[in-house]
C-alpha cells in the first residue's frame, strides 16, 4: 500500500461517509479513493477540454451537441 494520507472531516461528513460505507458494503478508505479518482479524472477531462476547445471551435464545433451530432 502507498503512503498514508490523513484527512480531517467534519463530524457530519464523517457520519454520512460511514452510512454510505455501510450501505454499499465498502470500506470508507475505498469510497474516498474512488472519490479522489473521479476528481482527478474530471480535472484531466476539463483541462483537455480547455486545451482542445479552440481547435474544435475553429472547425465549427461550438457545443457538445455539435460534437455528438458529428459522431453519431
Amino acid at each position: 500500500m502507498k503512503p498514508t494520507l490523513t484527512l480531517r472531516l467534519p463530524l457530519q461528513m464523517r457520519r454520512e461517509l460511514a452510512a454510505i460505507s455501510k450501505a454499499e458494503h465498502m470500506p470508507m478508505s475505498e469510497l474516498l479513493r474512488e472519490a479522489v479518482r473521479k476528481t482527478i479524472s474530471i480535472h484531466k477531462f476539463r483541462r483537455l477540454r480547455r486545451l482542445t476547445a479552440p481547435f474544435a471551435e475553429a472547425e465549427g464545433y461550438l457545443t457538445d451537441e455539435d460534437i455528438f451530432s458529428a459522431v453519431s
